[in-house]
Formats: structure tokens, C-alpha cells, sequence
């Protein structure tokens, strides 16, 4: 299985912006493998747990074919597990290529359980490159499985090699007609998302249209794929290969249905970032000195119709930030014993910003410094408020759970 992921999309979740951002390039446990085009790839512990997986099971069905290995079957399986995943590789590196022909970029390339992922950092302009970007990727592994197959023409099934390149066939055939489901996460969906886009001239009702088609079809995948697996060939299934049918299909109904959500939210995060605004969201702010009581600031305030608290020095310049959350758990009775300044976090060069961010630079310049509240300026240095990074958070969490 194999996923496009944008910097808004992939089942990739948007860094809160009160919480320091992660480093792009070392996804948790994963192994540096290499730099192809300058993009790293990773390869996460849960591809060694599907590796085994594919070892044992392949194994057990070369001791049908060829008895006669032994227990070498098992190297020969596992070879078919790497060889399996160097498929699942070239599968994404042909979705990098066309990223980066794109100029989109690409954070990265994971190798994990159920196939790989290639982060890509921006969405397609277009709804023809889209579909493009995402086409390329099946299109790779049909012609893998083709190359596979002609191969086989050249040696006897019977073989170490010959059943190598059959099951690379299969392998590499079901991944593409896999990935062409049309719903997300999948690339089909992506294609179909492409589709309705270029019909509706709108990206979300093509984001819409195949979230929906995923979810359904997660659902057919839960129910459909151990039916599938259970007509196949004759005799009645052992009750241990059932359960790991019905396993699978679980966990990769899970993975299709969650993916689809994500792009959902995603979709509707891009949506809204062009109305989060810096200005649209700083509240009023009063300027106390730091031996100011709590409870006198706190009058000061509501007198202004402020919602913050500056600490000043004795030129009336800004030097630190009331923080809300410190004033909160001060009691009532306590707060006129309480200085402002004792609450307040100094004012660090990251804590100050422009009047003027929006967008991805407004959350980009939260993640650089991560705070509660910063100090807002004009450009000529003036104050003009305070910025709580809960108020940001409500309206990205308002646009993400619109329905």
C-alpha cells in the first residue's frame, strides 16, 4: 500500500502551535536507509514486523513448491520481503520525482508496515498535476509487475527465481490495482479528489468526495476482504489463517478510515489558514509595572476591555508577558497580595511578532518559539496587543471540526 502525503494532508497532523515542532528529517525509531534526490528515507520498526510476516507466510508456501530447500525457505522468503519493499520504494520515488519536478518538495519517504508514504510538503497547484502525482505511482508498479512477468518467460516457475519474480508479479499488480481504489489515502482517491476538483473548480468538494469514497471503502475492506480470502481455492481455512484475515482487513480498514478523516481535517485547515490572521485574533493590552498587584492589573484590564496584561519598565517599554494560565490558579483572595510581575514570562526576541503574519508564517513563527502569549507590533515598533496562542487554537480547532 502506498500514500501522498502533503504538509496538510497525509494523515499527517498540523504541529499544534504552542508545542515546539518536530525535527522534519527522524521520525521516532526510524533507520536512516539513504538520500535519493537529496530526499531521506526511513525505514520504521514496523516494517521489520511485516517483514517477518511475509517470511513465515511466503515460507510456508515454498514448502509446497519446493520442498526440497528446507528451512532455506525462509532466506529465500525473506529475500522476497526485501525485494517486496525495494518495489514498495520505487512505487514512491516515482511520487518524489514528479513532487519535486513540481517543485513541491519532499520532507521525506517512510518504509513501514503497510507499504510506504512519501511526505510531500506542498499541494499540487493543479488539479492535472495532481492526478499525475498521484497516477505515477500505480503506473510504476504495473510496470514493475510487467517487467516481473516478462522475466518469468526467461526461467522455469519451478525455481528459487522463478518464484520470486512470480510473486514479485503478484505482488507488485496488487499493489497497483490496490492503490487505485478511488478514496483516500489511497493514490486513487487522490486521483478521484483530482477529478472532481477539475469538474467543481473547488479542491475541498474533491477532498469531500474522496474521504466519503474511503470510508466506504474501509468499510468494504472490513467486511469484504476475509469473505475474498475465504473462497479462495478449496478446503475449508484453518481457524489461525481467518483470524489473521480478519485481523488484517481491521487494521487496514482502520488505516483507510483515518487517513480519509485526516485529509478531511487537513483540507480544512489549509481552507482556513488564509483567515488567521494576527490582527483578526491579538486582544487589547494594558501595561502595568511588574510591583503592580495582580488584582489592580486585573482592574485595569476590564476597565480598558483588555484581555492581556504587558509588564513594563520604567520607560514604559514591554519586558514581559502576563501569562493567563499563571493568573488563573491565583485565588481571588490572593491576588491582591500577588505581584503582576511574578506571573509574567520575559520577553524573548522569538516572543515578539508582526502585526501583519498570517497563514503558515504566523504558525511557523509559533513553532520557532513555542509560549502562551506573545507580544504583538507595528512596524514601526508600537504596541498593538497580545497574542494568545489559545485564541488561535480555538479558531483552528472551530474550522476543523466544521462539518
Amino acid at each position: 500500500m502506498s500514500d501522498t502525503t502533503g504538509q496538510q494532508a497525509s494523515g499527517q497532523q498540523p504541529t499544534p502551535p504552542g508545542r515546539a515542532p518536530k525535527e522534519p528529517e527522524r521520525p521516532g525509531g526510524g533507520i536512516l536507509m539513504g538520500r535519493p534526490f537529496g530526499v531521506p528515507i526511513y525505514v520504521t520498526p514496523t516494517w521489520f514486523l511485516i517483514a517477518a510476516l511475509i517470511t513465515w507466510l511466503f515460507g510456508n508456501q515454498l514448502d509446497g513448491v519446493l520442498p526440497e530447500l528446507g528451512y532455506t525457505r525462509y532466506l529465500v522468503a525473506f529475500s522476497f520481503a526485501v525485494a517486496f519493499y525495494a518495489s514498495v520504494l520505487v512505487h514512491e520515488l516515482a511520487h518524489t520525482l514528479v513532487a519535486l519536478r513540481y517543485k513541491l518538495g519532499v520532507r521525506r519517504i517512510q518504509l513501514q508496515f503497510f507499504g510506504g508514504v512519501s511526505e510531500i510538503e506542498k499541494e499540487a497547484e493543479t488539479p492535472g498535476r495532481e492526478f499525475w502525482l498521484a497516477f505515477v505511482g500505480p503506473l510504476l508498479s504495473l510496470v514493475l509487475g510487467g517487467i516481473c512477468w516478462g522475466l518469468t518467460e526467461t526461467v522455469r516457475l519451478a525455481t528459487v527465481p522463478g518464484v520470486l519474480l512470480a510473486g514479485l508479479t503478484v505482488s507488485n499488480l496488487v499493489v497497483a490495482a490496490f492503490n487505485l481504489l478511488p478514496g483516500l489515502p489511497l493514490d486513487g482517491g487522490r486521483m478521484l479528489r483530482a477529478v472532481v476538483w477539475g469538474i467543481t473548480k473547488r479542491p475541498m468538494s474533491g477532498t469531500l468526495a474522496a474521504a466519503r469514497a474511503g470510508r466506504v471503502l474501509a468499510i468494504v475492506v472490513l467486511f469484504g476482504l476475509p469473505v475474498f480470502a475465504a473462497s479462495r481455492g478449496g478446503g475449508p481455512r484453518s481457524a489461525g489463517d481467518s483470524l489473521l484475515d480478519a485481523t488484517l482487513a481491521a487494521v487496514l480498514a482502520v488505516v483507510i478510515w483515518n487517513g480519509a478523516g485526516n485529509a478531511v481535517r487537513n483540507a480544512r485547515l489549509k481552507e482556513a489558514l488564509p483567515t488567521l490572521t494576527v490582527r483578526g485574533l491579538t486582544r487589547r493590552a494594558v501595561s502595568v509595572a511588574a510591583d503592580t498587584p495582580l488584582a489592580e492589573a486585573l482592574r485595569q484590564a476590564r476597565e480598558a476591555q483588555a484581555g492581556a496584561v504587558v509588564v513594563a519598565d520604567g520607560h514604559g517599554e514591554p519586558i514581559a508577558l502576563v501569562k493567563e494560565a499563571a493568573v488563573l490558579q491565583v485565588p481571588e483572595h490572593r491576588r491582591p497580595w500577588v505581584a503582576a510581575g511574578a506571573l509574567a514570562r520575559s520577553l524573548e526576541p522569538g516572543l515578539r511578532l508582526a502585526a501583519d503574519l498570517d497563514g503558515e508564517e504566523l504558525l511557523a513563527a509559533l513553532r520557532t518559539t513555542p509560549a502562551s502569549e506573545y507580544l504583538v507590533l507595528e512596524a514601526d515598533g508600537s504596541v498593538y496587543g497580545v497574542l494568545a496562542v489559545a485564541d488561535v487554537e480555538r479558531r483552528l480547532s472551530a474550522a476543523l471540526t466544521r462539518r
